[in-house]
């Protein structure tokens, strides 16, 4: 398949690179920096492009079945966060004009508000309050994306905290939901593999599980 990936010098991003040429796929990789990525591969093109505009992402989403974005923003105390909204507003527009209908977006376990109330104390006291802008910012991007996005496949993936590690071949646990629950309704974990994420959000392109949804994943 022909891939755009945004977030492509990000670790998680570079992962998701490094599996989808070794898969096969011909990637596109949008970045800010070229620099930022020093892989070669001769089914790898790497391209400067400002994510916020759909003028500049549309000459680069022509032809391509699918969009994956691992794009991050930095977290902020005391101002909000609008980068993850802005950039999907951007690339579900450039998307349209190219006909490209296929697209993965990645953000988080409890991104909606009250949803880590069965983490534990320091994810819910601590971790959580200090990266509420980016999860507020995230599940508006998801809202966006379940009222605007009606017209694509879509898929949101949530892992809980990444580790940046490779690849396992561990099993996927799933959810429809903000975190993946062990029988006793807490979160089974509180970590994933980068790696892990970039190879589950790969695998929903050979299937149509999870479409026009979010989904909770880590590994068991």
């Amino acid at each position: 398949m022909k891939l755009s990936v945004l977030g492509a010098t990000g670790q998680t991003g570079q992962f998701l690179v490094k599996q989808a040429l070794e898969r096969g796929h011909e990637v596109t990789a949008l970045v800010r920096n070229v620099a930022k990525l020093p892989t070669q591969h001769q089914n790898l093109k790497v391209v400067e492009a400002n994510i916020f505009s759909a003028e500049q992402l549309s000459e680069h989403f022509q032809g391509q079945d699918a969009i994956i974005s691992c794009l991050g923003f930095p977290f902020k105390i005391f101002s909000t966060i609008s980068g993850y909204t802005d950039s999907m507003k951007a690339i579900t527009a450039a998307a349209r004009q190219c006909k490209v209908k296929h697209i993965i977006a990645m953000t988080s376990w409890y991104t909606a508000p009250e949803s880590g109330q069965n983490a534990n104390m320091i994810v819910r006291f601590l971790l959580l309050p200090m990266i509420r802008s980016i999860l507020t910012n995230m599940h508006e991007m998801e809202n966006y994306l379940k009222e605007e996005g009606t017209d694509f496949q879509w898929t949101v993936v949530r892992p809980p905290g990444l580790q940046n590690a490779p690849a396992t071949d561990k099993e996927f646990l799933t959810h429809e939901g903000y975190f993946v629950p062990g029988p006793n309704g807490y979160p089974v974990t509180n970590s994933v593999a980068r790696g892990d994420v970039a190879r589950f959000m790969l695998s929903l392109l050979e299937k149509n599980d999870w479409i026009q949804q979010g989904v909770a994943m880590c590994t068991a």
